[in-house]
């Protein structure tokens, strides 16, 4: 026999419903998740059922969820950076409306699904154009998801500017994307949009600590009346590898998940260090030791030290050059100096982004900084 209970239902002192004596669950930091002997990714081992478990972006959210209790839910564009939970929404409303008949009553096409115009004349039209039928009390609008829609070429776009306008009456369309200026005007006047911002950090925190019942504790019947827990993960985590993961995220839920995957499977204990030598990012220590040479060593020994720090803990320049504009952001200096820095390092992350030579740009990051420290000096007399 075995019981799944969410680690909500867990009090203070580790007992799971109350009345069932159980160890204490480390006080908040380490997460337990259950191993169900498939190699799912967390992602989507954990993605939210519900509205209720959809983490942030609560006002979108509760509009979208009264619009669908009051039958009034009208045709959608969500847009917004990914991992933002745009595609975890739309599908938490299909099973709120449809519960087991989700399968039958939506449509939902990818980028990885060829969505020409022939796509939107015949498969999108067949299925839009065909009357759903309910047993229930009112009768449900079949849902059409069009994922990645950013990816469709403008004539399918046009062509499916008809097809909403035609089979509004039983049908509606759910535009999922990434940069909303890519939509034609015509189907952004046909939606109402709704833009999912970058995750907050807290949301972050709160999602990977406590899970709002996306993570389990897995409960095994070991004798007649004594209940025990066996974890088949047990992950222990640090705070400051918290911070890490919510940091290296950078407001993307599905990232914050994939690293906290990888460095589980990496590692026993999830530290800080542990988590950014997981994802090849130069730890917040080697930064300060990169721009301390940068603002006081010269051109010679700072391109040898920085050179030598890449080749041993294999770091790529351009991840140096996003790290060192944070710490510019930082530190002390004359506004003018720091917007000439800034600017500098700008034009070397879209050099390296194009693959320019690594060394020449190390050099021209060297040379930025020995100018900026010249300007210094010049402001200081």
């Amino acid at each position: 026999m075995t019981e799944v209970i969410s680690l909500m239902e867990i009090d203070d002192d580790g007992n799971a419903g109350g009345d069932r004596s159980a160890k204490p669950i480390n006080k908040g930091k380490s997460v337990a998740v259950p191993s169900d002997g498939k190699a799912t990714p967390w992602v989507e081992k954990y993605r939210p059922q519900s509205l209720a478990d959809v983490a942030a972006h609560r006002d979108i959210v509760d509009t979208i969820d009264r619009l669908t209790g009051e039958n009034r839910l009208p045709h959608l564009l969500l847009y917004g950076p990914p991992g933002t939970g745009k595609t975890s929404t739309i599908l938490a409303v299909a099973r709120k409306l449809y519960g087991a008949q989700y399968q039958n009553m939506i449509l939902e096409l990818n980028a990885s699904d060829d969505r020409g115009i022939d796509v939107v004349r015949q498969q999108i039209q067949d299925f839009a154009s065909t009357q759903s039928f309910s047993f229930g009390a009112k009768a449900s609008v079949k849902l059409i998801l069009l994922d990645e829609a950013d990816a469709m070429t403008k004539d399918a776009q046009f062509a499916l500017r008809r097809v909403i306008e035609k089979y509004t009456k039983n049908t509606r369309f759910a535009l999922i994307c990434n940069h909303v200026n890519k939509i034609i005007p015509a189907l952004q006047s046909r939606c109402t949009r709704f833009r999912f911002a970058p995750l907050d950090p807290i949301h972050v925190n709160q999602r990977l600590k406590h899970g709002q019942g996306s993570f389990h504790v897995t409960l095994f019947w070991i004798l007649k009346f004594c209940w025990k827990y066996q974890y088949q993960y047990r992950l222990d985590v640090s705070e400051s590898g918290l911070a890490a993961l919510v940091r290296l995220s950078n407001g993307d839920m599905r990232k914050a998940l994939n690293i906290l995957q990888s460095t589980h499977m990496a590692s026993k204990k999830i530290t800080e260090e542990e988590v950014y030598l997981c994802t090849g990012n130069p730890l917040p220590k080697d930064i300060e030791q990169i721009s301390y040479w940068l603002l006081n060593e010269s051109f010679t020994e700072s391109f040898k030290q920085i050179s030598n720090m890449k080749g041993r803990k294999g770091l790529a320049l351009i991840d140096i050059v996003r790290e060192v504009t944070m710490f510019v952001f930082k530190i002390k200096m004359p506004s003018d100096v720091r917007v000439h820095l800034i600017n500098d390092l700008a034009d070397i992350e879209y050099r390296l982004s194009f693959a320019c030579n690594d060394k020449l740009q190390l050099g021209s990051l060297i040379a930025s900084f020995t100018k900026a420290r010249a300007s210094l000096v010049a402001a200081a007399e």
